[in-house]
């Protein structure tokens, strides 16, 4: 523990973002790292608690926090760094883009403000790649069995970049012309820009991982031909079967998904083609974003970049509580009113909205007719379902429409259909608690199998996966 006063003496400090009119004029980060000074006090704050909740309930991967935190503070970051990455394959990313689960389950939040868990993850990292910590040299021993991991998002990497590590060949193959998935091409470059995730793949690569990009298994390489090679094979696709609105007038142009929107920003942010015919652009139209989540914010941060007249974002749930509920007591992860940096910098946000239908003029949408709902509980075994107000319908004007209602799955694919992999009733891979399906030597990890979730979650996944992809080779 470092300080045994810190959490009553120190107040928690936030890294402060850049100037709204700056920051939309690019697509940088938004947040500002704390100085390594302001760090050091805020680890302070770390509690002696008798049971460290942000390790054992909050955080999916059980990072050791109060033990970095402690050597933070001390100003040991090679110690910190050692005991971090005994947890966490890459907290660079997490250190960028969780939403803190952690900080929620910090026992300093019962009646203060948590420790700033996340930033103090991000500068042990960061100071270790400063301070030339973090090795690029290989695994001295190598071991005979080869393995394959299909997809390169979150789960793929940490499959890949655990079995490197025990000695294992591993490589990566990714039909995108990138690896990185979602990180790359999912998630904007003013979350995560994207030299973060260039830099920890060249280290992959200069410790031994291969990376095959632009190829599509199933379609341009069969399983069959992967089974003959490697001694194990990890599906790591993610969940990206978008959640439809059908409702009249989605056949409109104009109406796309969110995933279709931002990876399209993030080629044009690394100089990839992106034909005209296929363009989608926020420039000078009225934006309409369906749905709340982090998805909804990312659309809208990006359309106000890109020039919107006008954004807004409608959400069927209501309007969440300032403070933490009864309903999710500490430590449960609290639904609580959050505003995004994306929030701040404009839009209009409209809570217990649902879409009617779409309305549009020479096959292009126009407007968006809506209504106001309330949730009524019908059935006391079931959860609320969303009805409408009477006398409240409205229309809203909107040249661009962006579906950011979630995902369902993953996306129909060759590669599933032709290794007949078992189905769950969502329509995940099934696996079972070592990651296998019902095929011998075939994983499956991230959201591919427990459907979407945080990069976090994808993580804790590829490292569980990981141990049962050694256990099976031994």
């Amino acid at each position: 523990m470092g300080d045994p006063r810190g959490f009553i003496e120190i107040k928690r400090k936030d890294a402060p973002y850049r100037s709204r009119d700056e920051r939309l004029r690019d697509y940088k980060a938004v947040e500002h790292q704390l100085s390594y000074s302001d760090l050091n006090k805020q680890a302070a704050r770390c509690m002696d608690c008798g049971t460290p909740f942000c390790h054992a309930y909050g955080c999916p991967i059980s990072n050791l926090v109060p033990e970095f935190n402690d050597f933070a503070f001390r100003g040991n970051w090679q110690q910190a760094l050692e005991i971090l990455v005994s947890a966490n394959n890459f907290p660079e990313f997490t250190g960028r883009v969780c939403p803190a689960p952690c900080e929620a389950a910090c026992v300093s939040a019962l009646n203060s403000d948590p420790v700033t868990i996340r930033q103090i993850e991000l500068a042990i990292i960061e100071k270790g790649f400063e301070s030339g910590l973090i090795s690029s040299e290989p695994p001295s021993i190598r071991l005979d069995k080869k393995v394959a991991v299909i997809g390169s998002g979150p789960a793929g990497l940490t499959i890949a970049d655990s079995l490197n590590r025990a000695g294992y060949r591993v490589t990566v193959f990714e039909n995108a012309n990138y690896p990185g998935g979602i990180l790359t091409y999912g998630i904007p470059d003013f979350k995560l820009e994207k030299w973060v995730v260039e830099r920890r793949i060249k280290l992959m690569a200069a410790q031994g991982i291969t990376f095959e990009t632009g190829v599509k298994i199933g379609d341009d390489i069969s399983c069959h031909y992967l089974k003959k090679r490697f001694d194990a094979i990890c599906l790591a696709c993610g969940a990206r079967k978008p959640r439809d609105l059908p409702v009249p007038g989605r056949d409109l142009n104009g109406i796309y998904f969110a995933m279709d929107y931002l990876s399209q920003q993030n080629k044009r942010n690394r100089d990839e083609y992106v034909g005209p015919s296929d363009e989608i652009i926020a420039r000078d139209k009225k934006v309409v974003v369906i749905g709340g989540g982090d998805t909804g914010s990312d659309c809208l941060g990006t359309a106000l970049r890109q020039g919107a007249i006008r954004v807004s974002q409608l959400e069927i749930v209501p309007k969440p509580p300032v403070k933490r509920s009864d309903n999710t007591p500490w430590p449960m992860w609290p639904v609580l009113l959050r505003q995004t940096h994306a929030h701040k910098e404009g839009g209009d946000l409209f809570w217990s909205i649902m879409t009617k239908e779409f309305l549009g003029e020479k096959g292009v949408v126009k407007k968006i007719r809506c209504a106001e709902v309330e949730w009524v509980v019908s059935d006391v075994n079931r959860p609320p379902v969303p009805i409408e107000k009477a006398s409240t319908e409205f229309e809203i004007e909107a040249d661009l429409v962006i579906l950011a209602m979630g995902f369902l799955g993953p996306e129909e694919s060759n590669l599933v259909a032709e290794l007949s992999v078992e189905l769950d009733g969502r329509g995940n891979v099934k696996a079972d608690d070592h990651g296998m399906t019902n095929l011998d030597g075939i994983f499956v990890a991230g959201d591919m199998a427990m459907g979407q979730s945080l990069v976090v979650r994808a993580i804790a996944d590829g490292r569980k996966t990981a141990l049962g992809i050694k256990t099976y080779l031994r």
